[in-house]
């Protein structure tokens, strides 16, 4: 199946986690969320995974599709599904970040949260420019 309405989440932001372990998702990437629901889940580095979930479904489905005998995709599968949760994006625009999600992501206060093409990811700030740093200096490398 091919996706007309592709999304392209982009940029980087620094809102608050709040009393309750609230967050604001930018309006910019908020805007292109279909429906009032996302997949949270463990991202790569210590960062946390957010998805349309429509998107979700589609990337869910290409690891489904992986041969369960390879012993790097049972453990692949295992890391996505076993850290992932559905949440409500309430009428502010906030999501609650699952305390699981945030002490894997050590993220407390002050985040980053960046658009990553096909997702968004919440990071813990000073983790994001650290980061972000070596990032820059492996691609000038």
């Amino acid at each position: 199946m091919v996706k007309n309405d592709m999304k392209m989440f982009l940029g980087e932001y620094q809102p608050n986690i709040t009393e309750g372990s609230r967050i604001a998702l930018p309006k910019k990437l908020r805007d292109q969320i279909r429906g009032d629901e996302v997949v949270m889940s463990r991202g790569f580095e210590k960062c946390i995974f957010v998805y349309d979930k429509e998107d979700w479904v589609m990337e869910a489905q290409k690891q489904v599709e992986n041969p369960i005998s390879d012993a790097k995709t049972r453990d692949l599968k295992r890391y996505m599904y076993a850290g992932s949760i559905e949440v409500a994006i309430d009428a502010q625009g906030r999501l609650v970040v699952p305390t699981n999600l945030k002490d894997y992501a050590s993220v407390s206060k002050a985040t980053a949260v960046i658009g990553a093409g096909d997702h968004i990811e919440i990071w813990d700030l000073d983790t994001w420019s650290k980061h972000l740093e070596k990032i820059s200096a492996d691609l000038a490398g």
